[in-house]
């Protein structure tokens, strides 16, 4: 069986891109079996066939593994493995009931998720933005002196503004959808 490992980075609110992305590689023939280090997607060949990829940020979840991935084989998701606090699964499109099923069956549910991403992923990053980076650029900056070491803290600072904003825009938005 011939096998294939591509590169892809997805940032912490791009999950649905990522879902898409492994469902047009199955349409493809490239069946997922994992994600390792820094982005390695591994597919082996298979038998093209539309099949829905979705994942979950669940830490609570985790902690009750066998319970929480028997409640997703119960609704016929098949799991495939825990990567960054994501649990991926599988379901065949023929298998779903009225179209296209979900793992999040309300919005409700989808902005649960992402309350668990911001708390489990984006207040971290924030602790490290605020503890760590930030002073590392006003002391190269201001008290070392170290102008190279400065911008490069420089360009860190603003990919973490970058992906802050990217989140707080998708979620505000999506917040405000589902109060409409």
């Amino acid at each position: 069986m011939a096998t294939k490992t591509q590169w892809k980075y997805f940032s912490i609110m791009e999950h649905e891109k990522e879902e898409e992305y492994l469902r047009d590689m199955h349409k493809c023939g490239w069946k997922f079996t994992h994600v390792s280090g820094l982005g390695a997607y591994h597919f082996e060949s298979c038998e093209p066939e539309d099949v829905i990829y979705q994942l979950d940020y669940n830490q609570e979840g985790l902690n009750h593994k066998d319970e929480y991935v028997q409640l997703f084989t119960d609704c016929g998701w098949q799991y495939l493995q825990d990567y960054c606090g994501y649990s991926y699964f599988r379901k065949s499109a023929k298998d779903m009931k009225n179209g296209e099923e979900e793992i999040f069956c309300d919005d409700a549910s989808r902005l649960q998720m992402m309350d668990r991403v911001f708390k489990g992923r984006l207040v971290p990053l924030l602790v490290l933005f605020f503890c760590i980076l930030v002073p590392q650029f006003f002391l190269n900056l201001f008290v070392y002196h170290h102008y190279v070491l400065a911008s490069f803290f420089a360009g860190i600072l603003l990919l973490y503004i970058a992906i802050f904003t990217a989140f707080a825009v998708k979620y505000f938005r999506y917040k405000k959808n589902i109060e409409k």
